[in-house]
């Protein structure tokens, strides 16, 4: 038990690392190869935020732990929005640009709904079992394109200014290129000893491989988050948190669990409809209170409401265990 813990942690700072290494590596080569610092940030630093969730649950899916895929899914959006936006608001209220609740935050909603559905196959269409199967995974791809086109539409305006603006690394091309070998290695290695690790910590406790993933491994998947956002928080730009934790919930939905999915069909298993109905109520929630009740704006009591919520399903979890 000890020695998977430590293999947990192992297996958490290789992705951690691995995720930034290649990173910065990828942004410094497309820097020089001339593309846009819009356009790295809209795609390989994206990437790389999402990255520890997408090798855990592309590796989980193709290692038939369908438990971990999809519960480090979900688990990372409840955290995600009911912790991290929780939180932050807690340290310092948060301000919201109106295109992110008129725009981003029902795109939010919408990926919760759509795992809802593709999560609901025995009552929607009278399968033997739930299951995310592959065309539900390549519908979600599709979807992630849209949101690929949407965004870059949105932000093509604005692309001169981000010019002047971005923060790339810079490195020697040599550099660059051990820095993405280095960090794609230790991703594919750490992701295979989280994995592991994680599903031999639920075999010695006695609990699914579901529950595993929507709290430990979604705790460890959403620490970059966590840290970018309270970071955020504390240097008086809280309005950060909500870009970081919206671009999170979108990507992971429609990009790492579709290519989970195309990996390897999903069973939801131990995956009920109670953490999809949480994940869609607490997306309503972020829409809630940032739209209606004190508009543009999460209060401190807000933050204290969603993460209290976060604790209780937590409890919720356990108990049911």
């Amino acid at each position: 038990m000890f020695f998977n813990i430590l293999l947990l942690i192992l297996g958490l700072a290789l992705i951690l690392g691995g995720a930034n290494y290649l990173t910065d590596g990828a942004s410094a080569v497309a820097r020089r190869s001339g593309i846009s610092p819009l356009v790295i940030g809209l795609t390989i630093v994206a990437f790389g935020t999402s990255a520890p969730e997408l090798v855990i649950s592309c590796v989980s899916a193709f290692n038939h732990n369908a438990g971990i895929a999809i519960g480090n899914v979900v688990g990372s959006n409840i955290f995600n929005i009911l912790v991290i936006i929780g939180l932050t608001a807690l340290v310092r209220p948060i301000k919201i640009e109106r295109g992110i609740l008129v725009n981003d935050i029902p795109l939010v909603i919408l990926s919760s709904v759509v795992i809802l559905v593709l999560g609901n196959s025995v009552l929607l269409d009278g399968a033997s079992e739930n299951i995310i199967t592959r065309s539900g995974g390549l519908i979600l791809l599709l979807f992630f394109c849209i949101f690929l086109r949407y965004t870059f539409s949105i932000a093509k305006s604005t692309e001169s200014s981000a010019d002047d603006t971005a923060d790339v690394k810079p490195m020697k091309t040599w550099v660059a290129i051990i820095a993405i070998s280095g960090g794609l290695a230790a991703l594919i290695w750490g992701g295979q000893l989280f994995v592991d690790s994680a599903s031999a910590i639920a075999r010695s406790l006695n609990v699914s491989d579901a529950i595993i993933g929507l709290t430990i491994v979604a705790f460890g998947t959403s620490l970059p988050e966590l840290a970018t956002s309270l970071v955020a928080a504390v240097k008086n730009q809280p309005g950060l948190a909500v870009g970081n934790v919206v671009g999170s919930c979108i990507f992971n939905v429609f990009f790492v669990l579709g290519a989970s999915a195309v990996i390897s069909p999903l069973p939801l298993g131990g995956i009920t409809n109670v953490d999809l109905l949480v994940l869609v109520g607490a997306s309503l929630l972020f829409w809630l209170f940032g739209r209606v009740i004190r508009r543009m704006t999460f209060t401190r009591t807000e933050g204290a409401i969603m993460f209290i919520a976060y604790v209780a399903y937590t409890i919720y979890l356990i108990s049911a265990a």
